[in-house]
């Protein structure tokens, strides 16, 4: 079966992942003493700004990192992606294209779990201030939600880095550039194995050398998703608008985050800087646990839901 096939199949359905549990690691029910305080943290906080981390997308079928057991280091040997290698590197670039060519229709095609809508109710509530979301998936985008900042981009648009990473202006939604791909590479068959954070996927070297990817039609330069690679900086303007966030809430909850990554880290010690309350909800330690006010250890799907029921 040709690729085109499957996505011509896939645009016309709505894939439902909400009750999707592979990629969530092992974990002990949350306790009723949990949501409450939790319930109580808002309730003291009602400015509290959210930072939201790939823990809260593996309830809708994207695996994450780190996860003990069921992360993508756990489960393979697989690398991220390095920035420089990206801009450097023709072969690099090639295979990164080629997965993620593969993987975006069912990677985009993922739908919002109970997380994502909580948040955006909480939103509507006036409970919370805004999402800061390490994630380039748009989920929150996707349930609702207004005030977001996608501090590591967004996979969901494609920018121009020219030859040295440094690019023009151009840029070209997602959806549009997964045509041009189609035409440039009408008989790949999709040969995927395994869905990636990110939204690649592991293919065979032969199909990676075969696929075709086109310049920047504006410059000749190279394209890329929108997205922070590692080794890359968070772009300072992102920055310094997640800073006036943090300055204007009056407190930190972080859902579904190991904090191992700095730009995400980097929020909770601002945060406690500025004197302000942290909260984590996380299976499992994370790296600001002992910085928090509020630690819970519990899987975000079984908590947020549940919040000012009445």
């Amino acid at each position: 079966m040709r690729f085109n096939n499957i996505l011509s199949w896939r645009a016309g359905a709505r894939l439902d992942f909400s009750s999707n549990s592979m990629f969530v690691p092992d974990h002990k029910p949350a306790l009723e003493s949990d949501l409450r305080r939790l319930e109580k943290f808002l309730e003291d906080k009602p400015n509290a700004l959210v930072l939201t981390g790939a823990g809260i997308s593996t309830e809708s079928g994207i695996p994450d990192y780190r996860s003990e057991g069921v992360g993508l280091y756990a489960r393979t040997n697989h690398k991220p992606i390095q920035h420089g290698d990206f801009v450097k590197s023709e072969a690099t670039r090639k295979r990164y294209w080629a997965r993620n060519y593969v993987g975006w229709p069912r990677f985009s095609s993922v739908e919002p779990n109970v997380t994502h809508y909580t948040l955006a109710r909480l939103e509507r509530e006036h409970r919370i201030c805004g999402i800061v979301t390490q994630n380039v998936d748009k989920l929150h985008t996707k349930a609702g939600s207004k005030s977001v900042v996608e501090l590591h981009g967004s996979g969901y648009t494609v920018v121009c880095v020219g030859k040295t990473g440094q690019g023009c202006d151009y840029q070209i939604p997602r959806h549009d550039f997964q045509r041009i791909l189609d035409q440039l590479n009408p008989y790949m068959e999709d040969k995927s194995t395994m869905i990636r954070p990110d939204g690649d996927v592991e293919l065979s070297q032969e199909y990676v050398e075969n696929f075709v990817i086109p310049e920047c039609p504006q410059c000749g330069g190279s394209l890329k998703p929108e997205i922070v690679f590692f080794g890359d900086n968070v772009p300072m303007a992102r920055i310094e608008k997640v800073v006036r966030m943090i300055i204007e809430s009056d407190g930190v909850l972080v859902l579904g985050s190991s904090l191992t990554v700095f730009s995400g880290y980097r929020i909770v010690l601002q945060a406690k800087e500025l004197g302000l309350p942290v909260a984590i909800v996380n299976i499992g330690e994370t790296r600001g646990d002992p910085a928090a006010d509020l630690k819970i250890s519990a899987r975000c799907g079984e908590l947020m839901p549940n919040l000012f029921k009445k």
